[in-house]
């Protein structure tokens, strides 16, 4: 480990006064959590209810991303806590600034900026950039598949809702051959009318947040291919991203 020097920016250019030495973290980002306790086991003191890897992970949950109980997250005396601008809600963030606690939040909007955003953390939590990260790196940079495909990526269903523009998931997705036909959309997640989506070529169905499984999505789009994926390597941005490449471009080949 090595120390930080504080105080430092988070990716909302935020100054953080990050203690000289974080031995105390907790995680209100399931992909966050993974990314430290995979870097330090041990480090991680408090983690959500809705983070499920590493799977043998050990430490106190502190309720969901949306809904975290702010005061179990204090009384695990943080050094740090770890959040991000879309997961949690401003509101939660707020109360946890206001009771003096070091809040460092991520706002990754593409894959690379992903990468970047990662070690920043990482290295607010004393930590060097670990291997798996410059792997994830140097698989990411490889080139995308000649042919494109133009697709919707709905997350929720009542009401339908999809991505939109300027997300890590559609990086995610361009640079597996796949252009998100929402990307100019005014909105990040809008919601859609079905009869009223562009045309495209593939429908790219996550199992989260909302859990669309082939009993339960596919039928919304008859005449267009769909792909169930894996909504933990199509959305996350942690140690997932080192096998996400290879199992991602296997589930969208419809």
């Amino acid at each position: 480990m090595r120390a930080f020097v504080s105080p430092a920016c988070d990716d909302l250019d935020r100054e953080v006064a990050v203690p000289p030495e974080v031995r105390r973290v907790v995680s209100l980002v399931p992909s966050l959590t993974e990314a430290v306790a995979v870097t330090a086991p041990g480090l991680l003191v408090g983690a959500t209810d809705w983070c499920t890897h590493p799977a043998d992970l050990s430490v106190v949950r502190v309720g969901g991303t949306k809904n975290p109980r702010v005061q179990a997250v204090l009384e695990l005396q943080p050094d740090l806590v770890v959040a991000n601008d879309e997961e949690n809600r401003q509101a939660d963030l707020d109360l946890l600034a206001q009771a003096g606690v070091a809040l460092w939040v991520t706002a990754p909007r593409s894959v690379l900026g992903a990468v970047s955003s990662l070690e920043r953390m990482l290295g607010a939590c004393g930590l060097s950039r670990p291997s798996w990260l410059a792997q994830a790196a140097q698989i990411w940079q490889e080139p995308p598949p000649p042919e494109r495909r133009t697709a919707v990526v709905p997350i929720w269903r009542r009401p339908w809702m999809a991505v939109g523009r300027d997300t890590f998931t559609g990086d995610v997705l361009r640079r597996l051959g796949i252009d998100n036909v929402l990307e100019t959309s005014p909105e990040r997640y809008p919601r859609i009318e079905l009869p009223a989506l562009p045309p495209h070529e593939l429908v790219v169905l996550p199992d989260e947040p909302y859990p669309f499984a082939p009993g339960d999505g596919p039928e919304a789009f008859p005449g267009v291919p769909t792909a169930l994926v894996s909504g933990r390597h199509l959305t996350w941005y942690g140690p997932s991203l080192l096998a996400a490449r290879p199992l991602l471009l296997r589930q969208l080949d419809v």
